[in-house]
């Protein structure tokens, strides 16, 4: 995702997202600069699949032949799977499927925030969640329907996945992980620690997308954050995150993951915007989105 003072003029940035009460589907927000959003105001997507028919955390990706794929948290409780469609233009989408991942651990109470990272090196998709599964790990002060440890498939067709699997156990309870490559055998790992107290970001470095991940950081938000997504800018990395508590999207600026200056006063992104991820396009795949809903 690296950005040069030159792409930038025939890239864009498109950012996922859906309002609360996460009925309506896919909205997207748009950005010529990584740091300054505007929502199209437009339903991409109707959630139709999952006992709730709702669409939370929507998350995707562009794939190596220009296919986007998107996977979202069909249900808030009671559900052991997530949602996936793609689209070749984000105007048009295949019909959507309900994937069943966690069905092999029938006390799963849950999969929230499915999030798909593409594996350029192992030529896979990788897409992680966070489940609880009642009295398999220590826990603090949570709940046990609210111990969550991260787990993940992969697939290269979207057809088949793998089992799923342990993806990280930390030693407390864990949600909302994004995957980053910096480099060869240089990944970084986003991360909420939804423990009680702390409920807020940190990171973790690992030399492969599957881990094992190490080096944790210190928590870098305030309490009560969560959806961290990061997207690299022509000056560093952007760390947005949903600030429930103060209503607001906050965003946090780095350059290696380990200093981070709080930025959220000089990024807009609109009200009403909730957890997903930054992909940048180029600007003509921007353009025909917008023609297609008349902006």
């Amino acid at each position: 995702m690296l950005l040069s003072s030159c792409a930038s003029k025939k890239s864009a940035y498109l950012f996922t997202s859906f309002h609360e009460p996460a009925n309506e589907g896919l909205r997207l927000l748009y950005s010529y600069d990584a740091w300054n959003w505007t929502d199209l105001d437009h339903i991409f997507v109707k959630p139709e699949i999952g006992d709730a028919k709702i669409m939370r955390d929507p998350s995707m990706v562009q794939g190596p032949d220009g296919t986007f794929h998107l996977v979202w948290t069909t249900g808030w409780k009671g559900d052991q799977g997530f949602g996936y469609a793609n689209s070749k233009d984000l105007i048009h989408w295949s019909a959507q499927q309900h994937i069943n991942i966690m069905s092999t651990e029938p006390t799963t109470v849950n999969v929230w925030a499915p999030e798909i990272f593409y594996d350029d090196e192992a030529k896979q998709y990788i897409i992680v969640w966070a489940s609880t599964i009642p009295f398999r790990y220590p826990k603090g002060q949570e709940d046990e329907n609210n111990n969550h440890r991260l787990y993940y498939t992969t697939t290269t067709d979207f057809r088949s996945f793998s089992p799923e699997k342990l993806f990280l156990d930390p030693g407390f309870s864990v949600i909302d992980a994004q995957i980053l490559k910096r480099g060869k055998g240089d990944y970084v790992l986003v991360m909420k620690d939804n423990t009680r107290p702390n409920r807020n970001i940190l990171v973790a470095f690992g030399n492969s997308p599957l881990g094992p991940y190490h080096d944790y950081s210190k928590r870098f938000t305030e309490l009560f954050s969560e959806g961290p997504n990061a997207v690299k800018t022509d000056k560093g990395w952007l760390i947005y995150y949903d600030s429930y508590r103060l209503k607001r999207y906050g965003a946090m600026s780095t350059t290696d993951f380990k200093t981070f200056e709080d930025v959220s006063d000089k990024v807009k992104v609109p009200e009403g915007h909730k957890h997903g991820t930054i992909v940048k396009v180029s600007r003509r795949t921007l353009e025909q989105l917008k023609k297609s809903i008349g902006k």
